[in-house]
This record gives structure tokens, C-alpha cells and sequence, in this order.
């Protein structure tokens, strides 16, 4: 027996994407506006934590650079 697979669409292969079963449970019983909200604080959310990931690299290289014997 071959097994097939079809093809992911394009708009569930992306990281952002939200599956429509993923998306009824994350959102029910939510109003239009709490999940907007709750969106905008995500896109944040997802925002600080790349400017902590870079500042954290940041730190670690400089680390490194002090902790070097010249």
C-alpha cells in the first residue's frame, strides 16, 4: 500500500498560521475585540522576545570580547 499525501496549503504552512480547530478553541467565548487585543499582545509579545534574544546575544559577545587575554 503507497500512502499519498496532498499538499499543505499555502496559509497553514506559514508559522502563523492557525488551524480552524487550533483557532475555535483559542477564541471561543472571546468577543471580537478581546481577540483583537489578545492578538495585538501577542505580535508584542513576539517582538520583545527578539529584542531580548539580540540583546542577549549582545551580552554574550561581549562576554566573550572582555573575558579574551590580549
Amino acid at each position: 500500500m503507497v500512502m499519498t499525501f496532498l499538499p499543505v496549503p499555502e496559509c497553514y504552512a506559514t508559522a502563523e498560521a492557525v488551524h480552524p480547530i487550533n483557532w475555535k478553541a483559542k477564541y471561543a467565548g472571546m468577543t471580537v475585540s478581546e481577540a483583537r487585543r489578545l492578538k495585538e499582545l501577542e505580535a508584542e509579545n513576539s517582538k520583545l522576545k527578539k529584542l531580548l534574544a539580540e540583546s542577549e546575544l549582545d551580552k554574550a559577545a561581549l562576554k566573550d570580547l572582555l573575558g579574551r587575554k590580549w
